[in-house]
């Protein structure tokens, strides 16, 4: 009996702002060694298996990211919503359209445009394998306190993780979850807590440090640094 293996398809989140970065230009369009950081992401979508890259934007920017991602024949432009949640939801939405609700899904923030493919491919494993939500991990290296009106407290950092993307489930299960939070208001900092709200539970993967999030100039920096490493070896 054949056994059907069912497509990889992703949602890029990209409608962020980048003020925190300092840009001129949405995050997502900032340049990282000669290519805007969702260039970076869209590829290392692709290279992890994904047939379609719906990208969300932001308002009043759908042409420089036309401009930015022209020629990339498996990637869509939806425009996104107020905040992350919305935007992925519409991304789902426009994935819908074209594929089934088994569909492996990877939702990944551009800002993240450095995963490596070993990441990608290990998220889509587990989705396949069963895995309800699957999020990357890394260990937390910092010492971490608690913020309180009065003093601080000392948290056991080794109870703890660093959540990353792409964090990857099925297409249905992802849109009755980004619909429950939709309904109920209910705010998400990401996919797998919207998907762990309908009783589901979340797998975690190896993360990798190189997949870090750029948020602040520093980061730029560092990510610069890891692709000029990536480039000579």
């Amino acid at each position: 009996m054949n056994t059907v293996v069912e497509p990889v398809v992703a949602v890029v989140v990209a409608a962020g702002s980048g003020s925190r970065l300092g840009a001129e230009v949405p995050k997502a369009l900032v340049d990282l060694g000669g290519e805007s950081l969702v260039g970076h992401a869209v590829r290392a979508m692709v290279a992890g298996g994904a047939l379609r890259v719906v990208v969300t934007v932001p308002a009043g920017h759908l042409a420089d990211f036309e401009a930015v991602l022209a020629g990339r024949t498996e990637v869509r432009l939806v425009v996104g919503g107020a905040e992350r949640q919305d935007s992925v939801r519409l991304g789902l939405a426009a994935l819908a359209e074209e594929f089934g609700p088994e569909t492996v899904v990877l939702v990944h923030d551009a800002a993240r445009p450095l995963v490596p493919q070993r990441v990608v491919r290990d998220v889509v494993t587990a989705v396949r394998d069963g895995a309800d939500a699957v999020v990357p991990v890394v260990d937390v290296h910092d010492s971490i306190r608690t913020a309180e009106p009065v003093g601080s407290q000392p948290v056991d950092r080794s109870t703890l993780r660093a959540v990353q993307t792409p964090q990857g489930a099925r297409l249905a299960v992802l849109r009755q979850a980004h619909r429950l939070v939709q309904e109920r208001g209910l705010p998400v900092t990401d996919d797998a807590s919207a998907i762990e709200l309908l009783g589901r539970a979340v797998t975690q993967v190896a993360g990798d440090r190189e997949a870090a999030k750029i948020t602040e100039p520093a980061d730029l920096l560092l990510a610069e640094a890891v692709l000029d490493r990536r480039r000579k070896t």
